[in-house]
């Protein structure tokens, strides 16, 4: 297993993919968070540990593992690769644990970023910041975030299997499906939701108000989500003849 680990983490490191979403991850986030911290005045306590729930680390991390998984099928990769390891569940696993930890590290390298960015804003500005100990609780709860979703990416880039349909899915769940559950008042519903509900309760202590879930219940259902699209690519992948 931890030779299949280092293979994918070294195959998901040296691609251009990678690097190219880092980036825009690393740049999408600091822009939000500059232009708030900038803009918005009287910050409180709360308002401070908001600029740092602007992590777009999971949602990345989560396309990622879309392509790294659905990306085997698309450029016909899929036969070498059970070829050179056998064991499709171990493979499996490994691809899953390699994306979690490739999204705990992006988010740990982003997440720092604007908290070092945010402070130096803050305190030309006169404004409050967080001390460094209370800087460690927005931190963890990205890092887990980015992971989850880094992980629930591989099972649906393998239950889907086409990587542009499994994008498009992912990103009109995101923008689109989720928020306007929230919108027309089926927040009971939306909550659950893998890419923004039980995310958002993991991030969000506070539960905005008993919207959110509780972030225990919320890394429960994650955990579910991503149990159900690993069980279901795992017997795709026993099922179908690959080699």
């Amino acid at each position: 297993m931890s030779a299949l680990l280092r293979a994918e983490l070294l195959k998901l490191r040296t691609t251009r993919t990678f690097v190219a979403l880092a980036a825009v991850t690393l740049g999408l986030s600091l822009t939000v968070l500059v232009l708030r911290a900038l803009l918005q005045a009287d910050f409180s306590e709360d308002d401070v540990r908001s600029l740092f729930y602007f992590d777009f680390s999971g949602l990345f991390i989560a396309l990622l593992g879309i392509m790294g998984m659905a990306g085997e099928w698309r450029h016909k990769t899929i036969t070498s690769t059970i070829l050179a390891a056998p064991d499709r569940l171990r493979l499996l696993t490994a691809k899953t644990l390699s994306y979690a930890v490739a999204g705990a590290v992006l988010s740990l390298v982003v997440t720092v970023t604007m908290m070092v960015v945010a402070s130096v804003i803050l305190s030309a500005r006169d404004e409050a910041t967080l001390p460094l100990a209370d800087l460690a609780d927005p931190l963890w709860r990205n890092l887990l975030v980015a992971a989850l979703l880094g992980a629930f990416g591989v099972g649906i880039g393998g239950v889907v299997r086409d990587q542009v349909a499994a994008i498009v899915g992912v990103m009109l769940l995101t923008l689109v499906v989720e928020p306007t559950l929230s919108i027309v008042g089926a927040q009971e519903v939306a909550r659950f939701g893998p890419l923004n509900g039980a995310p958002g309760g993991i991030i969000d202590p506070s539960g905005s108000d008993g919207d959110l879930l509780a972030p225990g219940v919320a890394v429960l259902v994650m955990l579910g989500w991503i149990g159900l699209a690993f069980g279901a690519t795992a017997a795709t992948l026993r099922r179908r003849d690959l080699v």
